[in-house]
């Protein structure tokens, strides 16, 4: 299989990525709602143990919309997408660290660790504009874990609803693609 045709399947079967990002961007709003309004330990629980369900609830969310949910076995790219699956799992330690270091540090640390492990996905899927979200994820982190180090949630804001606007935007695209097809 060619690599162009991978990234086809790979835009096609998980539907640009939208879902997916859909799913996060939710998932990082639960977590700043619940550290904001709740308690800080609850939003951090949220996003560690939620981070666990995104792929699940995506499958899930693909399955509804009448989807298949799963690539072919030929496709290389998928043995790629379950290496970046866990990046942010095995940095969350560094995450933590930051976290004791300074509380308000774990949102900015995560937007990093989180914007990281979105770079290959511009290769899984072919599509450019990841490098933005990537970046605006990183930067972000880095932004405002050294400008605002005495702000707890806004990072979780910032990252959900960055996360749902990609969701928006990756599904323009890829309704843009299917229509030309």
């Amino acid at each position: 299989m060619l690599v162009k045709d991978a990234q086809k399947e790979m835009r096609m079967i998980y539907k640009g990525g939208f879902v997916g990002q859909l799913v996060s961007g939710i998932l990082w709003l639960i977590s700043a709602a619940l550290g904001t309004f709740v308690s800080q330990r609850l939003g951090i629980a949220s996003l560690i143990v939620g981070g666990m369900f995104i792929f699940p609830l995506t499958q899930l969310g693909l399955k509804l919309a009448g989807q298949p949910a799963t690539l072919s076995s030929g496709n290389p790219l998928q043995s790629l997408a379950k290496q970046v699956a866990f990046i942010v799992p095995i940095c969350i330690p560094v995450i933590a660290g930051a976290a004791l270091y300074n509380v308000n540090w774990y949102y900015p640390a995560f937007m990093i660790i989180v914007g990281a492990h979105y770079l290959p996905f511009m290769f899984m899927y072919g599509i450019w504009q990841y490098v933005i979200l990537a970046g605006l994820l990183i930067l972000g982190g880095f932004g405002l874990g050294y400008f605002l180090p005495i702000s707890f949630s806004l990072g979780g804001w910032f990252t959900g609803i960055v996360l749902v606007g990609f969701a928006v935007a990756l599904r323009m695209i890829f309704s843009k693609e299917t229509k030309s097809n």
